[in-house]
Order: structure tokens, then sequence, then C-alpha cells
């Protein structure tokens, strides 16, 4: 099998992983945006992202000879391993629920701070769990300072999202007429969520596309008409919901991703001595397999319910209305491949220079911040308030992937 050698090589790795990952939530929240339902996108997320993992086994994972302590992939599928992949397999059920769950807390907090959030807690909780199980391979006089980057990076990404909804409940203000007619479009809001008047299953069953057309002409980014515009397209409707719903969301995405790298950690180093004398450890390329397993049998049961119990006042579905929804097909398949690609990436170089470092690939919200801009229009039109704690914001997350990575150490054989 491949094997990482260098520092190098990991934080090159890490490199592309911070790409992959920091894009993947862009094309999500694109689909969202455009009226596809999330339920939809994230089956045919799902299928891509176990496809990684599978070449990633087949490919990287029998390079080579295999050697008793590091066999191929095919080799280790045999051994009496189960207490290693049971580890992984459940930092890929907590990762699944994360995953699903910021793909609603998008719609509802927003592209950027949402992935601040959800990193602040990966880095500060899940980093520090990592630091210890790594044995402390990792200069802790540089990890932690690391650390602490990303939680000033987080109280001024809390900041723009204050400022910035300040700013949008101005422009809406300004819109109060346009504003008021929504209320057509939305129907009743009940605990804080906007319920549709009407059960779109029908119009999803003929394939179509469900969503809301504006009335009015394509508008320019960071207007009134252009939020009024994307409310009515968009597949869930979140003006005028609780704003506690959708940060408990956020929180609860946070709490889940910061679990899956130290299970994941556990699963390929046996730091808690689990496996049987002789047993050889899991390599990460086997862990990353059932990890990717166990994320899609989840994912694919929890949106099979989704799709005839939706949740946040979406429309119902149905597995036929599913197959027939071609519309960004092609982009949520994209979107998998991404995810599970980034995270392989990840954890083959935090194999080599340990996971409280690999963990630097949290400050994806830089990607994740740059398509938000270019792509969706965020902070158009804003503030020079929100524009001044955006660039604040983007500096200090620099700042904390660089010292993160200049933490890593090397893993000793």
């Amino acid at each position: 099998m491949y094997v990482v050698e260098d520092k190098g090589g990991a934080i090159a790795l890490m490199l592309a992983a911070l790409l992959f990952l920091g894009t993947w939530p862009a094309v999500l929240t694109l689909l969202e945006r455009r009226g596809r339902l999330p339920q939809h996108t994230y089956l045919d997320y799902s299928i891509t992202n176990l496809l990684a993992a599978i070449l990633i086994a087949l490919t990287f994972g029998q390079i080579g000879d295999s050697k008793p302590n590091m066999p191929n992939f095919f080799t280790q599928l045999s051994q009496d391993n189960w207490s290693s992949i049971l580890f992984a397999m459940v930092g890929g059920i907590v990762l699944s629920l994360g995953n699903l769950a910021t793909q609603y807390a998008w719609a509802f907090v927003g592209l950027s701070v949402t992935e601040v959030i959800t990193s602040s807690i990966t880095v500060v909780i899940g980093t520090t769990m990592n630091y210890f199980l790594d044995d402390r391979i990792n200069k802790a006089e540089i990890l932690f300072p690391g650390v602490g980057c990303f939680l000033i990076a987080v109280c001024l990404g809390s900041a723009v999202h204050s400022s910035n909804s300040a700013d949008n409940n101005e422009k809406l203000g300004g819109s109060s007429t346009n504003y008021k007619d929504m209320s057509g479009v939305y129907g009743d809001n009940k605990n804080g969520i906007n319920e549709p008047k009407k059960d779109l299953e029908n119009n999803l069953d003929s394939g179509s596309n469900h969503v809301l057309t504006s009335k009015t002409e394509k508008a320019k980014a960071g207007t009134a008409e252009f939020l009024i515009e994307l409310e009515n397209r968009r597949s869930i409707k979140v003006i005028g919901s609780n704003i506690f719903l959708g940060l408990g969301i956020v929180f609860f995405a946070g709490i889940c991703f910061s679990l899956f790298s130290p299970a994941f950690n556990l699963a390929t180093n046996d730091q808690w001595h689990t496996l049987k004398k002789g047993v050889p450890h899991l390599v990460v390329y086997t862990a990353f397999f059932y990890f990717s397993v166990s994320c899609f049998i989840l994912a694919i049961a929890l949106n099979m319910i989704f799709l005839y119990k939706p949740i946040l006042g979406l429309p119902r579905s149905s597995l036929k209305a599913y197959v027939n929804d071609w519309n960004g097909r092609q982009w949520a398949l994209l979107a998998g491949l991404l995810c599970g690609f980034g995270n392989g990436f990840q954890f083959m170089g935090g194999q080599a220079a340990g996971y409280a470092a690999a963990d630097a690939v949290q400050a994806l919200p830089l990607v994740s911040t740059f398509w938000g801009v270019v792509l969706f229009g965020e902070y158009r039109r804003s503030s020079k308030k929100t524009y001044i704690l955006l660039v604040s914001m983007l500096s200090m997350f620099i700042v904390a992937v660089a010292v993160l990575m200049a933490s890593s150490g090397h893993r000793k054989a």
C-alpha cells in the first residue's frame, strides 16, 4: 500500500483536502438555493462519497507489496480487527449526522458562518482529543496557539453574521411591500418554520424542478429584491424562522464533527489496545472504507425517511420523484466525490503528520467564504463594518491554518 513518508507530502494532502472540503458545501448550497430538495441532493451525494472511498482503497490501498504490519486493503478485510472497524464506523456515523445537519444549517444561518462555528467546535474539542491520542507528537507550544487563533476567528465570524444580518434587515425594511407579499408563497409559520401552503409531491413525481419562480426580473446581488427573489426560489424557506433553530442545528453538527476524527484516529492507531496480540492496526485505507460504508448506510436510511416524512417545512417527496429528479444531479454527485477525496486525503495526511495537525483542514471556511462571496453574492452591498469584520475573520483563519500546520510532527513507526 502507498504510505506518505514525509511531512511535505502530508501537508500537500492536507492542502488538497482543505480545497475539496471547502468546496463541496458550496455546491450543495447552490442546489438548495436553486430549489432542489435537500433529500434528493444528499442521496446523490452519498453515492459518490462512498465511491471515492472505494477508489482510494482499491488504488492507494493496493499499491505495492503487503507487509505484516501494513497489509494491503484486500489482505486486511479477512483479519480479526472488528474493534477497530467499530471505531471507524462510529466515526462515519457522526460525520454523516454532522454533514446532514449542516445541509439544513447552511440555509438558516448561512454558508460562511455555519462553517466557521462547526470548524471551531471541531478544532477546540477534536484537535485537543487528537493531541493526546497521538501521544503529543505535535508541538503543543505551536498547536494550542493555533487553536486560540480559531477561537478568535469564531468571535469575528459571529460578529460578521450579526452585522450582516442587521444589514439585511435594514434592506428588507426598505422593501416592506414586497416582503409582505411573500406570505402568499410561504403559507403559515408554525414553530418558527415557514411551511408551504400545498404539498408539492405531484410536481416532484413528474420530475419537475418545483422551483417557485419570482415575478420580478433577476435582481442585483445584495439588494432587498435579491433576498426576496432568493427566498421565493430556494427549497428551504428561512425568512421569519426562529434564529435558535438554525444555531441549534449548527452546534449539533459541530459536536458531531469534533468526534469523527478522534474515532478514526482510534481505529487506525489502537491507542486503547483493543486489538488482539499480533493483529496489525487498520491501515488508513481500510479504516476509511468502513468509515464511509457506515456514513453511507445512515445517510440513505435517514434521507429515505425524510422523503416521505420531511422536516423543517419541506414538501413531501417519494422514491420515484427522487429517481426522476435530474435537475442538478451532476453537481450533487460531484460534491460527493469532493467530500470523499477530501476526507481521504485528510486521513492520509493525519496518519503521517498527526491528526491534530490534519485538523487544519477545519479552516475550510476560508474556501467556503470565497465561494459564498463569488457564487452567492454574500456580503454584497453590506456596510463598511461588515467588510472590516469579514477581512479580519479571513486573516485570522489564514494565521490559524499556518500555525496548525507548523505544529505537525511525524508519527513513529
